[in-house]
């Protein structure tokens, strides 16, 4: 049964069905590797990181095993938790079912507006709120600590200095989104404290320009500290951190 190109719409789902099929058809047996990330891509007519995506998702439910600088692992079918089991379970609808990498490029363009928004309107209030979690991150990532809860209280600051409530909202969608499986397995292989000192400096840059009242710089700074980070989610298995 070859593979068939697939179109955009939940891409990495598509992707993990499509593979799904092949392993209980019997394509692949047990204890088998998959083609490489870059053959699949290209078979499938998709970009390797939706591909990664569908194979995390797949790695999630059970039905694969990634080994870092080896390969792709097909597992007994034992260890196999069905086809729905790397869903958010946070009661949030669709937004638990989103791509991470889709995700991502999404915040870019809403966040940027978003911090925009934050330099123009944030009181003192906003401000020491956004500067306390910035301090939270700084300090759990000091300490060897993935410093997730200052980094959405961070970005929820921002959202509600914003001014509107439906951004707001929005923004903390993405939030939901993130708190589910597929994007927790992203940042064990791809999450570290190098990358977590990057984005402390990163997120700096976005509160020195809302201080500094720059709607400029603050949509610039955010955009590119959302870019850096979708950027590192997309890097090499190789790089991939997997102690």
């Amino acid at each position: 049964m070859p593979l068939q190109a697939v179109e955009s719409s939940r891409l990495y789902r598509q992707i993990a069905e499509q593979l799904r099929g092949l392993i209980s058809a019997g394509e692949f047996d047990a204890g088998t590797r998959l083609p490489a990330e870059r053959d699949l891509a290209k078979q499938l007519g998709v970009s390797r990181p939706s591909v990664r995506e569908a194979l995390i998702a797949l790695e999630v439910e059970g039905w694969v095993e990634v080994r870092t600088g080896s390969g792709i692992y097909v597992q007994p079918t034992q260890q196999r938790h069905g086809h729905g089991a790397s869903r958010g379970t946070n009661g949030n609808g669709d937004s638990a079912d989103w791509g991470p990498l889709e995700l991502m490029r999404a915040r870019e363009l809403v966040e940027g507006e978003v911090a925009a928004l934050a330099a123009r309107h944030a009181r003192k209030a906003h401000i020491a709120t956004m500067a306390g979690a910035l301090e939270r991150m700084r300090e759990d990532a000091a300490a060897g600590v993935e410093p997730r809860a200052g980094d959405e209280a961070f970005h929820t600051a921002i959202a509600q200095a914003c001014g509107n409530e439906v951004l707001s909202d929005t923004v903390r969608s993405y939030w939901n989104a993130r708190h589910g499986p597929i994007f927790a397995r992203l940042g064990d292989y791809f999450e570290n404290p190098a990358s977590w000192s990057a984005a402390v400096v990163e997120h700096a840059a976005v509160l020195d320009a809302i201080r500094a009242r720059d709607a400029q710089a603050a949509r610039d700074a955010m955009q590119q500290h959302l870019k850096k980070a979708t950027n590192r989610y997309s890097a090499s298995w190789r790089r991939a951190n997997h102690s």
